[in-house]
């Protein structure tokens, strides 16, 4: 018990000291679990589960579309807004068919989202 306290007071501390590019990281990492968590409960016919971690997924892009800065980001950023939502509705139609070609889909695209946010924040804190 004491160490599931302290992994929690872990986890609390390393949100809420992380900066900006940290957090998301952490949104993009947890996009790419709570995906592929929901395509294997497709696979394992877990209705809940898989419904349940879709939704996550989607509420992290929800929460990148509203953090977005289209007036600062001009053409780029409502380029990558369009992506973010392209993205949701993909997830919808997969949620509601239950189909694991489309997660297929949106996962690979989604690993390229974290993965291109990974190296923009490498090259940007000079880490090759």
């Amino acid at each position: 018990m004491q160490s599931s306290n302290a992994y929690n007071a872990y986890k609390s501390n390393s949100i809420n000291f992380a900066s900006k590019e940290q957090l998301l990281m952490m949104l993009l990492d947890g996009a790419v679990k709570f995906s592929k968590i929901g395509r294997q409960a497709i696979l394992d016919n877990d209705i809940p589960s898989a419904h349940e971690n879709i939704v996550k997924t989607q509420n992290i892009y929800y929460e990148l579309m509203a953090t977005l800065d289209v007036e600062k980001g001009g053409d780029w950023a409502r380029k990558l807004m369009s992506v973010y939502d392209f993205i949701i509705r993909r997830l919808t139609e997969a949620n509601i068919k239950k189909d694991i070609t489309i997660m297929d889909e949106s996962i690979a695209l989604i690993e390229e989202i974290r993965d291109t946010w990974q190296e923009a924040y490498r090259l940007s804190k000079g880490i090759r």
